[in-house]
């Protein structure tokens, strides 16, 4: 009897492809996936075996159509692994178990069939099929196992390394086209000379230039440091973002290292540097990688909103995997993915070995979450071959010896930055100056009384009332996260060509001004936040030292309350303005004592769901899929409302109606869409301002909600406590 890992529809069985040819070609694959991590008679025989239940009759009989029920095809290989006993056979299990559905539990949940029930229920191996584990020892570890977390870091790689193998070779036997859209991009070599091509454009005149290029020179030399963790303490305008690309480049090249992951906290920005590398990098360098239209996301062919590119085919294969030269994603895509369990979640991160990794804006790390997070970094750095560069303008109290009670931390990163206290003090042009409780109509007459500031507040709520305030003034002008990005793209060049002619210019916004937006004001007001917001404000005032004197950043209290979700954060703010012999709360120092603070207060919360708990058992009764539906970044579920903002937005709704390809346009529409909380979403169906189109994508269909100085508003206030940017 022949036996099939797959059928093709309308052909005869002799096209249909053999078990042996499957799992033969993913052993391969997954071979060498995890070779680059010292693990490739791991993946070999994990490939060999993951598909040996398809021996079975039941399954043969499925696939020619004789048995129309499902027939199991996992227990049965995570059965002969579990043979082995103990932690290392369940890392091969839990591998094959999850290979199709997602890592399991070891213990029956609600999160879908324990590894327990699944091996006590697997059939036996067909009579005649021979066990590939029988005569094999269990494969040398790469490392010593040292802890139960590492021992599931390396299963998660291993099911990694299975799962894109599977994938790639299936893709091969179905769909032969697709599988040759997959090209790799240009070498890092080429890439580096793209990128010296633009540093040597730039201008090297004039102090704060002068600054720049040393930054830049100091950090390329330090490349040729093994990998390992690095941390990047640049201030605002120093070119962090071309450094520390620079540096991945020359560190990758030297070392061997295979690409760089650019990981940023921020969706509203992430386009605007991954356009950055686009300009710079050759087609097919950069992909980017985020979750707004995640799944249908693609470049439109040009002229023809319909068809999808080459180039887009590429671009968005590569984003299934991350098989890309340069990765641009989100702190929510990067880390979800590190500890989710379903398999498209987790086939990208076997391409992490062996690469650099930039966090940008590391502070940002959530606190609720910091100690699984850089369990997961170090895990990188450690096992893997990964160099991690923390890169700031405000770098965090994250040392081992910032924390109490042996909590989080890591070990001591190599700065790259020449001597960041002298950095700081050279690129300092602001004044942080407390001015006490303020109403929001104190704050509006702040506002008027200047021709030319920025004021940022916590809330959307509250920078629209505040707006309403001051919205008849000359240059009055309004940002928030409820205007869609073309909105705000045309709102902000609309502000700088007011602030570059001298004219009033009076802007409201929320935070999300403050990091990645380049504006530069003669003045900033900010709401009490956490010191680190307050100083990332302060990046917009006086960014090329249009005054010579330091500009000020007055920072009010309000005197209707402070939000509870930045209450702490302010809380500890005030704690370190209050701190005897403070001479500058921007300085290194200050933002150390304010991160120190922060994380050692708020110590019970650094793993708030409980993650790490659930891989802490030394017999590998581990919880991948409740760790999984336990690690959110964000918990709000959010619902994109498309916009249709404009002439463009409008035609592009249209053609939305009536296609039956919408990927690229789906992709054009991210640029219309708005993110927003279930009860405004419902808020706005009740008042009949929502159409469905294909039943698949809301588009505001009354635009009286869509105000041109607020962006959406809605027929009843947001709650409280989901105000957000």
């Amino acid at each position: 009897m022949d036996i099939y890992a797959h059928t093709k529809e309308n052909c005869d069985p002799e096209q249909w492809q053999p078990l042996s040819e499957h799992l033969q070609e993913v052993a391969d694959r997954a071979a060498g996936f995890a070779e680059a991590f010292n693990a490739a008679e791991w993946g070999r025989i994990i490939g060999l075996t993951h598909d040996i239940g398809k021996h079975s009759k039941a399954f043969q009989n499925r696939l020619t159509g004789e048995n129309k029920k499902s027939a199991d095809h996992k227990g049965i290989g995570a059965r002969l692994f579990s043979e082995w006993g103990g932690v290392v056979g369940r890392i091969g299990a839990y591998c094959i178990a999850g290979h199709h559905g997602g890592l399991p539990d070891y213990y029956g949940t609600e999160h879908g069939k324990s590894l327990e029930k699944l091996v006590q229920e697997a059939a036996a191996l067909p009579d005649g099929v021979a066990n590939p584990l029988e005569a094999l020892q269990p494969p040398a570890l790469p490392f010593a196992l040292q802890h139960p977390f590492e021992a599931a870091f390396f299963t998660r790689m291993l099911f990694s390394a299975l799962v894109d193998a599977d994938f790639l070779d299936t893709e091969r036997f179905m769909d032969p086209e697709k599988s040759s859209w997959r090209v790799p991009g240009p070498g890092l070599e080429e890439l580096a000379t793209a990128l010296d091509r633009r540093l040597a454009g730039l201008d090297t005149s004039g102090p704060i230039n002068a600054l720049r290029t040393e930054i830049l020179h100091h950090c390329r030399n330090k490349a040729t440091l093994p990998p390992g963790l690095f941390t990047l303490t640049v201030p605002t305008g120093g070119g962090k973002t071309l450094t520390s690309m620079a540096f991945a480049l020359d560190h990758a090249r030297r070392h061997g290292l295979r690409r760089i992951v650019y990981v940023i906290p921020y969706t509203s920005i992430i386009e605007q540097n991954a356009q950055v590398f686009r300009d710079i990098f050759p087609s097919g360098s950069v992909i980017e990688h985020h979750s707004t239209f995640d799944a249908r996301r693609c470049f439109a062919q040009e002229g023809d909103n319909a068809r999808e590119s080459a180039q887009a085919r590429r671009h968005r294969l590569a984003c299934e995997n991350w098989d890309a030269p340069v990765v641009v994603t989100t702190n929510v895509q990067f880390f979800e993915s590190l500890f989710g369990a379903r398999p498209s979640q987790c086939r990208k991160l076997h391409n992490l070995a062996g690469s650099v990794i930039i966090l940008d804006e590391a502070q940002m790390l959530p606190v609720k979450f910091l100690d699984p997070c850089l369990r997961a970094l170090e895990a990188l750095v450690a096992h893997y071959g990964a160099s991690v560069v923390l890169c700031t303008a405000t770098q965090p109290a994250l040392r081992r010896e910032d924390f109490s009670c042996g909590l989080a931390g890591l070990d001591q990163g190599r700065e790259l930055a020449p001597d960041p206290e002298r950095l700081a003090e050279a690129f300092a042009r602001t004044r942080l100056v407390e001015v006490g409780e303020k109403s929001l109509e104190d704050v509006a007459d702040m506002v008027r009384e200047r021709e030319q500031v920025l004021c940022i507040v916590n809330t959307r709520r509250r920078a629209a009332r505040l707006f309403e305030l001051v919205r008849d003034e000359p240059g009055a002008q309004h940002l928030s996260a409820l205007m869609c990005p073309a909105h705000r793209t045309e709102r902000l060049a609309r502000i700088r060509g007011m602030l570059r002619r001298g004219e009033k210019c009076r802007v409201v916004s929320t935070q999300l001004v403050e990091a990645g937006v380049d504006v530069s004001f003669p003045e900033v007001i900010r709401e009490v936040a956490g010191l680190d917001s307050i100083a990332q404000a302060a990046g917009r005032c006086n960014r090329e030292g249009e005054s010579r004197d330091r500009a000020p950043v007055s920072v009010f209290i309000p005197s209707e309350g402070i939000p509870r979700a930045f209450s702490t954060q302010a809380g500890h703010t005030g704690s370190v303005l209050r701190t005897k012999g403070a001479h500058d709360p921007f300085s290194p120092e200050a933002i150390r004592r304010y991160f120190k603070l922060h994380y050692w207060l708020e110590s019970d919360r650094l793993d708030e769901k409980s993650i790490l708990k659930k891989f802490s058992d030394v017999k590998g009764e581990w919880g991948f899929r409740s760790a999984a539906k336990g690690f959110r970044l964000i918990e709000n579920t959010m619902v994109p409302m498309i916009i249709p903002w404009g002439a463009a937005a409008e035609s592009l709704v249209r053609d939305l109606r009536y296609t039956e390809h919408a990927g690229a346009i789906l992709r054009r529409l991210q640029q219309y869409t708005v993110q927003i909380y279930a009860h405004e979403f419902e808020a706005l169906e009740v008042a009949g301002a929502v159409e469905w189109i294909a039943d698949a994508w809301p588009v505001l269909a009354n635009l009286e909600w869509y105000d041109e100085a607020l962006g959406l508003t809605f027929p009843e206030a947001p709650r409280p406590e989901d105000f957000q940017v």
